[in-house]
């Protein structure tokens, strides 16, 4: 019987393009109106198109050079800080606000998400979420060996809310990584596919593949009833 439910949060409760999205506008805002720099919605202009087309290690880099303007290891770096650093302009979905409001009347909810702090706990205060979970765990604060797919993260979660990972599900988006150690584990995993999601790859690895997949954040209370 299911008695806890753990969420991951890049698109799994909210589309993490917005959040990208709000990065390069914050990036732009920063660089524009230095001498001989352009406008900040050319700035955005050229950074988005680089992310959504190019190498998106790379996009600070290809979009300065796509505008002339001069840049060194230190000006990336800063860069990459504003990025991580904004307090970023997304907001939860109704669908996610719905669903985490019926599962928390039943289950145990838990937040397990990896990613660079500050940056995921912005994200987390911008959605409003946190009075949903029993716990949140940011892998970074464990470590980066502990980000996923490590288990760490997952045992650790259970253990703060009392659970068992046969009574488990979690939930997320990235077949690269988040479900290998949970369904190692035992948990029962659920992939979401978000149409605008960022994460688009399958994994080759032999258990990686969620056990279930749906479409629609609003298809989880029913399954999660069913299983």
């Amino acid at each position: 019987m299911i008695g806890t439910v753990i969420f991951d949060l890049d698109d799994t409760l909210y589309d993490e393009i917005e959040y990208c999205r709000s990065g390069f506008a914050a990036v732009a805002k920063f660089i524009a109106g230095r001498d001989g720099t352009p406008t900040a919605g050319l700035l955005f202009a050229t950074l988005w198109d680089h992310f959504k087309t190019g190498d998106r290690s790379k996009v600070f880099n290809a979009a300065l050079d796509d505008l002339g303007i001069g840049y060194d290891k230190e000006r990336i770096a800063e860069l990459v800080g504003i990025y991580r650093n904004h307090v970023p302009a997304i907001a939860l979905p109704p669908d996610s606000e719905e669903v985490l409001r019926k599962l928390r009347a039943k289950y145990a909810l838990g937040l397990l998400t990896d990613g660079f702090l500050p940056a995921q706990q912005l994200k987390v205060r911008a959605l409003g979420i946190e009075a949903y979970f029993a716990s949140i765990i940011y892998t970074e604060q464990l470590g980066r060996e502990c980000w996923k797919p490590s288990p760490a993260g997952f045992e650790k979660i259970l253990r703060d809310l009392g659970g068992r990972p046969e009574n488990a599900v979690y939930v997320a988006d990235n077949e690269q990584k988040d479900f290998i150690a949970p369904n190692r584990l035992g948990f029962v995993t659920v992939q979401l596919l978000r149409p605008a999601r960022v994460h688009t790859s399958a994994c080759a690895e032999p258990g990686a593949a969620a056990r279930h997949v749906i479409s629609q954040i609003s298809e989880l209370p029913a399954l999660v009833e069913s299983l």
